[in-house]
């Protein structure tokens, strides 16, 4: 096998496997020089056994040597092997499990740190998220793999090259005939390797969509929908497509791998061990008589040997390694994404509030056509209370995103404090924000924990930001109390409401001069949403705060109401100012209304 064959990213096989163990290695090299030793113990006395051992037996028998002598031998024969196999054991029973557990922790903690800083653009990327998702999937499967590949892949190194050196001395010929053999079948290896680093790939697409059909059944998120609606049929017709797709794909593949399979294992025992190997050493026996019988049975079992080393570090390893290459390639790609969004040369200070400007800002989403956002200009003084209102899809969103730097603008600049925020380090800059999404999550995590998102947690303050935000519920263990039932059956489950004043409390307990709700009050009742906003009136007093919202009730309040429609704003002013305009908010605001006066 050429090592330098390289796939479409200029990654060779061995340069992708190498990659990995150099990760595995810095992680724990206890492990993996374990494995290595583990391989040679394991598979070199015993074939050292086979060659030498045999012959030594036969030699001894045929000259009419005492039999104490074979006896001896076989006695250090037997004490080699089971010390071989004490250390083998020691190794698996007491050193192994933990170190295996410590490299998978390593190598997703490695992966978790990346996911982190990773552009929210990279999600956008089907190929890319494809990749993502396999790697992080596919790698205490990968880890297993590699361990036992490198065990195979030293022992039978360490043994093609030991043995070899025997051979060579009892008959070269035998050697060159195995070699030949192996090498010729080694295209073919190759072959079935791409084939099945193919199927792998398409496979893992075409489960991705039979998955998310199977958790729609299961994820407690889906379950009223399923219930109370005729969508059943639709999902299982869904699911049965994708799991199809997969068993059509299956089937494109398995006739071929086989073919190539069967010609290659095939042939390599036909030609090798059935005709070439016996016809040779069946001529040096009794043609040439130029082997003994001890050769004779170190020169059969030693190119068996040897084959058997070769077929595995060539034809197997062209076919495996191939294969698993490619996967690695998908861990190399993921690991070597660079960000767009990157830091800038400035610490943003977050101890005061500074005044916001967007200047000239457009924004169009990787991949679209059309711009979200198209020359967006406004200044936002310090302490303003401000409100973003139009349709879906006019912007909002995507305008506190790029405040936020989970996006950075096509065009135009932000500026806080004078200073376009791309001069600032990342972390910096966000630490100057609370952002509570319209799309916010609950971990399977305490009470505590969700309100702080931190691993350290002031109890009180936790408890008075959610008390501003109104959550009464009575929960027995407080702050400690796990939420969800992912690993703990005693977690609680909360209403909508009760989850979004979680959620919302979090801008209570952060201390950060800007504040982002992005529709803060979408799952609360009307006096509920009273109280927030009289709450966050009261504890954002010399902070900016952004809302997003459909209701204008909650807008009323606000010192600026920006209206924003296609990606540009069309009005903006307090909330009287726009009623007296008589314009796009003041339509809004009174249907809203009206539909309040006919309830």
């Amino acid at each position: 096998m050429k090592s330098s064959e390289k796939n479409k990213n200029g990654h060779s096989i061995f340069s992708n496997i190498f990659f990995f163990i150099r990760i595995m290695f810095g992680i724990s090299p206890v492990l993996v020089i374990g494995e290595c030793l583990s391989g040679i113990f394991s598979t070199l006395p015993t074939r050292l056994i086979a060659v030498l051992g045999v012959k030594y037996v036969a030699d001894t028998m045929e000259n009419g040597g005492d039999r104490r002598r074979i006896i001896y031998g076989i006695i250090i024969i037997a004490a080699v092997l089971l010390l071989t196999e004490l250390l083998t054991w020691f190794f698996r029973e007491f050193i192994w499990n933990v170190e295996r557990e410590k490299l998978i922790k390593g190598l997703n903690t490695k992966f978790f740190k990346k996911a982190r800083q990773l552009d929210l653009e990279a999600y956008d990327d089907p190929h890319f998220y494809n990749s993502f998702i396999l790697a992080v999937e596919s790698s205490a499967g990968q880890i297993q793999w590699i361990l036992n590949m490198v065990e195979r892949y030293i022992g039978e190194l360490v043994s093609l090259a030991t043995i070899s050196t025997v051979l060579l001395t009892v008959d070269p010929m035998c050697l060159v005939i195995i070699i030949a053999s192996v090498v010729i079948f080694t295209p073919i290896g190759r072959k079935i390797g791409t084939l099945q680093s193919e199927r792998r790939i398409e496979n893992n697409k075409y489960h991705r969509r039979a998955d998310y059909f199977a958790r729609i059944f299961y994820l407690q998120d889906y379950a009223k929908e399923v219930r109370m609606n005729n969508i059943r049929p639709l999902l299982i017709e869904r699911y049965n497509d994708a799991a199809d797709d997969v068993i059509d794909n299956q089937k494109k593949y398995v006739s071929k791998i086989d073919f190539y399979y069967f010609i290659q294992e095939g042939g390599l025992q036909i030609v090798s061990f059935m005709f070439l190997l016996p016809l040779y050493l069946g001529y040096c026996v009794l043609v040439s008589k130029t082997l003994s019988a001890g050769d004779f049975v170190a020169a059969f079992n030693g190119a068996t040997m040897i084959a058997s080393s070769f077929s595995f570090l060539t034809i197997f390893v062209a076919r495996t390694f191939s294969e698993q290459a490619k996967m690695i390639e998908k861990y190399r790609e993921f690991l070597a994404r660079e960000n767009k969004i990157l830091d800038g040369p400035h610490t943003a200070q977050a101890e005061q509030t500074e005044e916001i400007e967007f200047r000239n800002v457009s924004f169009t989403y990787p991949g679209n056509d059309e711009p979200t956002l198209k020359n967006i200009n406004m200044t936002l003084k310090p302490g303003e209370k401000i409100a973003f209102v139009g349709y879906n899809g006019a912007g909002k969103t995507t305008l506190t995103n790029l405040l936020l730097r989970l996006y950075d603008v096509t065009e135009g600049e932000i500026l806080i404090g004078g200073r376009d925020i791309r001069e600032e380090t990342i972390a910096s800059h966000r630490a100057r924000f609370v952002a509570v999404f319209q799309d916010f999550q609950l971990f399977a995590a305490t009470l505590g924990e969700n309100v702080s998102l931190d691993t350290q947690i002031d109890y009180n303050r936790a408890a008075e930001s959610l008390r501003r935000c109104g959550f009464t519920k009575e929960l027995r263990q407080g702050m400690d109390t796990p939420l969800l039932r992912e690993f703990d059956d005693t977690g609680v489950m909360l209403s909508g409401g009760e989850a979004q004043k979680v959620a919302v409390s979090r801008a209570f307990y952060r201390k950060c001069p800007y504040v982002i709700m992005d529709e803060p009050s979408a799952n609360l009742d009307p006096i509920a949403e009273y109280n927030l906003n009289k709450a966050m009136s009261e504890t954002a007093e010399g902070k900016t705060v952004i809302f997003i919202s459909h209701r204008l009730s909650t807008t009323r309040s606000a010192d600026r109401i920006y209206v924003m429609e296609n990606g540009e704003i069309v009005e903006s002013g307090s909330h009287d100012e726009l009623i007296k305009k008589d314009g796009r908010y003041a339509y809004m605001f009174n249907l809203q209304a009206e539909k309040y006066r006919k309830g």
